[in-house]
């Protein structure tokens, strides 16, 4: 009656959860820092920072070197190279100077931008009328 069939697998779903990494307020890092989390820099990041998440440059936060990222808030100050898939957002009192390659941009007014910027275009994806998805450029 209620007996189940030993080859059926319980249905689950996997969730996939971000850490949050913090590089905390007088704290300094030098180095290489490689992630699948988030990153939330109130102190000092000299180096490089790769990440499959967002990172988030606090007001009191600083960092020099190299930013490769899906998304970032910038509302610190940044010097170098950032590299943010997806978007950037930069804050009203945010200083960036250096190189930056984004998907998309949002800077808040007041905010200081002294950067080469690169806007890269994100495959958009198309339905076909078959039901096939492709990727397209905007």
């Amino acid at each position: 009656m209620f007996s189940k069939d030993k080859n059926e697998t319980p249905k689950t779903t996997k969730l996939k959860t971000m850490e949050r990494n913090v590089i905390a307020k007088n704290t300094t890092i030098k180095g290489e820092i490689i992630s699948d989390g988030d990153f939330r820099i109130d102190g000092i990041l000299e180096g490089e920072l790769k990440t499959q998440g967002r990172v988030i440059i606090g007001a009191g936060g600083f960092v020099q070197g190299t930013i490769q990222a899906l998304n970032a808030d910038v509302e610190g100050r940044f010097s170098g190279e950032l590299n943010v898939e997806k978007t950037l957002t930069v804050k009203a009192i945010a200083n960036i100077s250096g190189d930056v390659i984004v998907g998309k941009l949002s800077i808040e007014p007041g905010a200081t931008f002294n950067a080469s910027c690169v806007m890269k275009v994100v495959p958009k994806e198309v339905k076909k009328e078959d039901g096939k998805k492709t990727k397209q450029e905007q």
